[in-house]
């Protein structure tokens, strides 16, 4: 019972806001009653905490799923970016956005964790570019890391809806790899952005 209430909390807290949805929507859609969700959730922060954990966890393993496909570290980051754009298709507004505005304790103690997991992510796909020969060879992967990861962060804590902040993500990731990129790197970003413009 305790996964259905998180599972169908997160699913209107991303599609509604974190904000809006009250105790009582939830149990009204999941026809149950408030004092079943307050025998699993003394309150409404500890329920939002952990649907913001099952999302990190959801993010954290189709990242792997891609990864684990063996495309090449430019396809690679786009693959990331369309799973991006599906996760988080009907949200309105910008889950991290709306964290930060109104549940800052819950954004720090959750932040920590997505950094680290966006930071590992973005430095494991530096290394593979540079080792097929799609990034440089003289790159220094550290401030790369940090400097992509504070793009796409202060892009999703401003940037109030969702849609906008997934076409800033593409135009970031964009930069991020013409950054980086050698000729060949060049030619297959080229390749990747013409392909999303066919299925946009």
């Amino acid at each position: 019972m305790k996964d259905k209430i998180i599972n169908k909390a997160k699913e209107m807290f991303l599609r509604l806001g974190f904000k809006s949805i009250t105790m009582d929507d939830i149990a009204c859609e999941m026809c149950i009653s408030k004092k079943t969700i307050y025998k699993y959730f003394s309150n409404k922060d500890i329920l939002i905490e952990e649907s913001v954990q099952m999302v990190h966890k959801e993010i954290h393993e189709t990242i792997d799923k891609i990864v684990a496909q063996n495309f090449n570290a430019i396809e690679e980051n786009f693959e990331i970016r369309r799973m991006f754009k599906e996760m988080f298709k009907s949200a309105e507004s910008s889950p991290i956005y709306q964290l930060k505005k109104h549940y800052p304790e819950i954004y720090d103690k959750v932040l920590s964790m997505q950094v680290s997991v966006c930071e590992e992510c973005f430095r494991d796909n530096i290394i593979k570019g540079i080792k097929e020969g799609l990034y440089r060879k003289d790159l220094d992967i550290e401030n790369y890391v940090k400097f992509y990861y504070t793009l796409i962060f202060s892009i999703n804590e401003n940037t109030m809806l969702e849609k906008d902040a997934q076409e800033l993500e593409v135009k970031a990731l964009e930069y991020h790899i013409r950054a980086m990129a050698s000729l060949a790197g060049i030619v297959e970003l080229e390749k990747q952005l013409e392909t999303q413009i066919l299925n946009h």
